[in-house]
């Protein structure tokens, strides 16, 4: 393999030569031309070579911008999840299972922006151009000021992006896009790799934001390679079940804002409803109280949230009795279950355990730990807990209580909602002074005894 030539550039200048000389022919320097390395070693048609490029602009973390600005699209529930607001220039992904409601949020969303005064085009690759009328006359958004279009070839697409100099373009999905410089089915790995680049880098080159509809697989994940979501600057999920009317809106990342934010919404006949108190949503359609039942005070993203565990415990006539688990980490309710038995001396062999957060809500959050063993120990021995109670704290695999975060958030809203006591780790720092009989437990054993008795 032929050496690379080398390469002789003027320190004082700049000027690059091919062979040493003591006076550069450019500046008249003398005594300045010395030999640079090359880039990368190997041949240049693999490598970057010796080429050189052109020198960036750097700053110190210390360089203070002002913030990005934002517009509200008066979708209260949307703006929060975005961060505050669409930014431009922005590229969002948007994720969820089949008629889940994704492209009736988002007409709505961009009907909102438009009305707000932005440019606005929202291009359907799914459905002809007649059915999205359709839908905007049933939601009563047909005098917003949309363009529409109905295209699925990505360059003819960016053609009337470049024409038309819109600041906001949903893509309704990127799984049918197709870019004709691609040997693939629309759909495949490098189709969708390949369109989403190119809408990307035309937002960011333009200032135009963008956003992505995307399909979920089996696994509730969004289909097409994951290099899509780190192209993206915010990822938002829309979950909800099929049997309920809610739906949450949750951004598993974003550039823009916090990570973790959720809104909710309501499905109704005119479209998604904006939910402003979801806590007292998921709590609405809670009865007199019954074994198996506790109320958790959670925080998703900034703000707190009060769900329903609820759990059901019976003989089982299987070998392996059944462990059905909606809405919670199986693996930790597991957890959960084993350190009742082997801490707390309370087994479930023989048991089937059936566990469920009411509403369709999704809670991940370790500080449900607590709530998730009242609720098992109360449909257990089948002993109804207060109805004014609400519970949270992380439980160790030494049965110990661990402290957890925003309490006094939590505390606010569980008080706010009516509840007037609560059962926490101790060693929580509760400041503020919530007009709440607060009781705080140093372990699981001792939170068995004092509310089921010893066992």
């Amino acid at each position: 393999m032929a050496k690379a030539s080398p390469q002789f550039t003027c320190t004082a200048c700049g000027a690059v030569h091919k062979k040493w000389a003591g006076r550069c022919e450019a500046c008249g320097a003398w005594n300045t031309i010395a030999e640079e390395a090359p880039l990368s070693a190997g041949p240049a048609s693999r490598t970057l070579g010796g080429t050189k490029g052109r020198r960036i602009a750097l700053s110190t973390l210390a360089t203070e911008e002002a913030p990005p600005p934002r517009t509200l699209s008066g979708m209260a529930e949307f703006d929060r999840v975005l961060g505050g607001g669409l930014v431009p220039a922005s590229a969002i992904l948007v994720g969820g299972d089949p008629g889940i409601g994704k492209s009736t949020l988002l007409l709505q969303a961009v009907s909102a922006f438009a009305r707000k005064g932005l440019k606005c085009l929202y291009i359907s690759g799914e459905e002809a151009a007649a059915q999205v009328r359709m839908r905007a006359q049933r939601l009563g958004l047909a005098d917003a000021p949309v363009d529409l279009g109905a295209e699925t070839n990505l360059r003819d697409i960016l053609t009337t992006l470049e024409a038309e100099r819109p600041d906001l373009v949903i893509i309704d999905s990127i799984q049918t896009m197709w870019a004709d410089t691609v040997e693939a089915a629309p759909g495949s790995v490098s189709q969708v790799r390949s369109a989403a680049h190119e809408l990307v880098t035309f937002a960011k080159t333009r200032g135009v934001s963008v956003i992505l509809v995307g399909h979920v697989t089996k696994e509730g994940q969004i289909a097409g390679p994951r290099v899509v979501e780190h192209m993206v600057d915010t990822v938002l999920y829309f979950e909800g079940e099929r049997g309920h009317q809610f739906r949450i809106l949750r951004a598993v990342k974003n550039r823009f804002g916090p990570a973790s934010e959720i809104g909710v919404f309501e499905m109704t006949g005119g479209g998604l409803a904006e939910v402003a108190n979801p806590s007292a949503l998921f709590l609405s359609e809670r009865g007199q109280p019954a074994p198996g039942s506790a109320v958790f005070a959670g925080i998703e993203g900034t703000r707190p949230v009060l769900t329903e565990i609820q759990a059901l415990v019976a003989p089982s006539s299987l070998a392996s009795p059944r462990r059905t688990v909606v809405g919670l980490d199986s693996g930790r309710v597991s957890t959960i279950l084993a350190v009742l038995e082997s801490r707390c001396g309370i087994p479930f062999t023989g048991l089937d355990v059936f566990l469920n957060v009411a509403g369709g809500m999704k809670v991940s959050e370790p500080a449900a730990d607590l709530a998730l063993a009242a609720a098992l120990l109360s449909a257990r021995e089948d002993v109804a807990l207060p109805p004014d109670l609400v519970i949270f704290g992380e439980i160790s695999l030494s049965a110990a209580l661990r402290p957890v975060g925003q309490v006094e958030n939590r505390l606010k809203e569980a008080e706010k909602l009516g509840f007037t006591q609560a059962i926490l780790p101790q060693g929580t720092k509760v400041e503020g002074g919530a007009g709440m009989r607060v009781r705080k437990l140093p372990d699981l054993v001792t939170f068995v005894g004092d509310m089921f008795g010893a066992g």
